[in-house]
Order: C-alpha cells, then structure tokens, then sequence
C-alpha cells in the first residue's frame, strides 16, 4: 500500500496528533505523517512528534509569513493531506484556495451547531442534551465545510465544560482516523 504524505497543523497538547500518529503506524492506515507545524513554540503536541521522529517546525504566526513558509514545506514535501488538529488560527482564503479539498478540521460540536470557539460553554448553556465532534473539510467560511465524520455524546446534568471536553475528546481520537480512511477508501 501506497500511503499519503500527510501534514499536522496544532497549536496546543497535540492529544489528536497523538492519535492519527498511533494509527498511521498500522500498515491499512492511508496515510504517514511526513511534517507537522506549529504555530505555538511551547505547544506539547511538538514532543509527539519528535518521539516518533516526525519532522516539525514551529512558525511564529504572523498569517503571511506563517502560510508562506507552510506552504513551501507543503509543497516540497508533496503533502497530499492537511490535518488541523487544535490548530487555533484561521487560515487565509488564498491558503485555502491553494490545497482545497485536502485540509480537514476537527470541531468540538455537531456542526452545523456551534461554529466558532467556546462550543462546551454555548452547548450547555442552551441547554442541549447532546454534543459531539465533526470532521470536516476546510472550506473558506468557518466550519463550514463538507462533513466527513461525526462523533455523538451525551450530556449530563452536571457535565461541566471541561467534563465535557474530557467526553468530546475522547470521541475526537476515534473520529480523526476514521475520517481519514473514509477519505481514501474511495481511492
């Protein structure tokens, strides 16, 4: 099997950069991690990838210096797939636009429900009874794009929004590569 070179954009623990890393060991698994970027120099998701000796850069985030030199690594690399995992910056339209139809994102809600930030805070003060993840490909308007995946939870009367967190995250990890072999299992 022929896999995809595949890059991880994060911003923060990397708890999902663990698990895509963890499944693209298995030899069915689509997809190798061949880079992963980070915008946050202190971001613990960097210590993934050195454990498993995966190429990693962290870029101070100014948007255009930032996506121009993401973009030459992509590029030079030959990335076939971008995965946003916690990655915590929007990414320009011309980005977009230039590796459209091969970036996913993974949201913390039932999208179309809660785009944006703060979703646990939102979800339970609207009281809802269910939440959940989505994995999506990344579209030029917020969270807006074709959905691949989705993970559902319940939640409880005395969920906090970082028990929630705790539960959604959870379903995060499976979500993630489940995405990415739907993705290539039409291929």
């Amino acid at each position: 099997m022929v896999k995809k070179r595949a890059c991880v954009f994060i911003s923060g623990s990397g708890t999902n950069l663990r698990s895509i890393i963890k499944n693209s060991r298995e030899y069915n698994f689509p997809v190798n991690i061949k880079l992963v970027i980070s915008n946050q120099k202190h971001a613990d998701g960097i210590n993934f990838a050195k454990k498993f000796s995966i190429p990693h850069i962290i870029l101070n985030y100014n948007r255009t210096k930032f996506e121009k030199i993401a973009t030459k690594l992509l590029l030079e690399k030959k990335i076939n797939l971008l995965c946003l995992a916690g990655f915590m910056k929007v990414l320009s339209k011309k980005f977009i636009r230039n590796f459209k139809g091969n970036i996913i994102n993974i949201h913390p809600s039932l999208l179309p429900k809660y785009k944006g930030l703060n979703t646990f805070n939102r979800v339970l003060s609207d009281g809802e009874k269910n939440t959940g993840c989505t994995v999506h490909f990344v579209e030029e308007k917020l969270d807006s794009g074709k959905i691949i995946v989705k993970k559902r939870v319940s939640i409880n009367k005395d969920d906090s929004p970082e028990k929630l967190k705790k539960k959604v995250q959870i379903e995060e990890y499976k979500a993630y590569s489940i995405a990415i072999r739907k993705i290539y299992s039409k291929n």
